[in-house]
C-alpha cells in the first residue's frame, strides 16, 4: 500500500467526519425494505464467512449475522460501529464490528467467502485502492457483491445536484462511477474471473411529503448534513429549492407521502 499524501489524509479525516455527522443508523431505518432484498438475493448460508465494507449500523450484518452468517463488519465512522455492536448485543447476535477503511482492510488475504458492499464503499475516495481490497481479502472462488448508485438515478441526480452547489473534492474519484458498468468491469477485471452486473431499483419510501425528506436528510444523512453547514443562508435556500424539486419530480406517491424508486448497479464478481 503507498503512502498517503498529506491531502489526502486530510480528505481522509474530513470523510470519516462526514460519515459520523447526522445518524447514519436512523437514516438508514427507511432503506431497510430495499437492503434486506439486496441481502436475501445474496442467499447466505449458515456458516458462510461475510465481510460488509462500510457496514454503517450494521443494516445488512445484523439480519445475516441472526441467519446463521458469519458476519464481521467494517466501517469507518466509528458512532456507527457502537451503534452496531449495541444492536447486535441487544438482539443477541453475534458479528463482529471493526472501525476500518474500505482502502486499507486490516484482514489477511482470502479470509472471506463473501466480501459485499450495500451502497458504501463507492464513497471511499481512491477506488483502485478499494477494488484491489475487496478482491484481496476474497477466497478464490467467492464473490464479492456491491449495490453502487447509478449516475442516472434519484440519488446519482441528487449528488448532482449537491455537487452544484458545494464542489466535491477535487482529490475524491467521483462515488457514481461505481454505478457505470464499463467502469466496474475494468475495477474489478485483475484477480477475478468474471464481473456480472444487473441494474436494479431501490424504493425509497417515506411517510411524509418530499420538502420533509429533504429536511431528513439534512438532519440525519452525513453528506447533506455537512453541504447544507458548509453554505451561508442564501445558498441553504437555494439548495434546499433545488433538492425539494428534485424529489417532487421523482416522487410517484399522490397522497401527501414519498415513494421514490432510485437506480443502482448490482455488481457481483467472482475471485479468480
Amino acid at each position: 500500500m503507498t503512502a498517503m499524501t498529506p491531502e489526502m489524509e486530510a480528505l481522509k479525516t474530513r470523510l470519516k467526519a462526514t460519515w459520523m455527522s447526522g445518524d447514519y443508523g436512523h437514516f438508514a431505518k427507511y432503506l431497510e425494505p430495499g437492503a434486506l432484498d439486496f441481502l436475501k438475493r445474496l442467499e447466505l448460508t449458515p456458516g458462510t464467512r461475510m465481510l460488509d465494507v462500510a457496514c454503517g449500523a450494521g443494516q445488512i450484518a445484523i439480519p445475516a449475522a441472526r441467519a446463521g452468517v458469519e458476519v464481521t463488519g467494517v466501517d469507518i465512522a466509528s458512532n456507527l460501529i457502537e451503534q452496531a455492536r449495541t444492536r447486535a448485543k441487544e438482539e443477541g447476535v453475534d458479528a463482529q464490528f471493526d472501525e476500518g477503511d474500505a482502502e486499507m482492510l486490516a484482514y489477511p488475504d482470502a479470509s472471506f467467502d463473501v466480501v459485499v458492499s450495500l451502497i458504501g464503499a463507492m464513497f471511499a475516495p481512491r477506488p483502485e485502492h478499494v477494488a484491489a481490497e475487496l478482491i484481496r481479502v476474497c477466497r478464490p472462488g467467492g464473490r464479492i457483491v456491491m449495490a453502487n448508485w447509478t449516475p442516472e438515478g434519484h440519488v446519482g441526480q441528487m449528488f448532482k445536484t449537491i455537487g452544484k452547489h458545494v464542489p466535491p473534492p477535487a482529490l475524491m474519484a467521483p462515488p457514481v462511477k461505481w454505478g457505470d458498468e464499463a467502469t466496474v468491469r475494468e475495477r474489478l477485471g485483475q484477480g477475478t474471473t468474471g464481473v456480472h452486473t444487473n441494474k436494479r431499483m431501490y424504493p425509497m419510501v417515506y411517510p411524509f411529503p418530499p420538502a420533509d425528506v429533504v429536511e431528513f436528510f439534512f438532519k440525519y444523512y452525513g453528506p447533506t448534513n455537512r453541504a447544507l453547514a458548509a453554505l451561508d443562508t442564501d445558498g441553504q435556500a437555494a439548495l434546499r429549492e433545488d433538492l425539494v424539486r428534485l424529489w417532487t419530480a421523482n416522487n410517484h406517491a399522490s397522497d401527501g407521502t414519498t415513494a421514490v424508486d432510485s437506480e443502482y448497479l448490482e455488481v457481483m464478481a467472482i475471485r479468480g
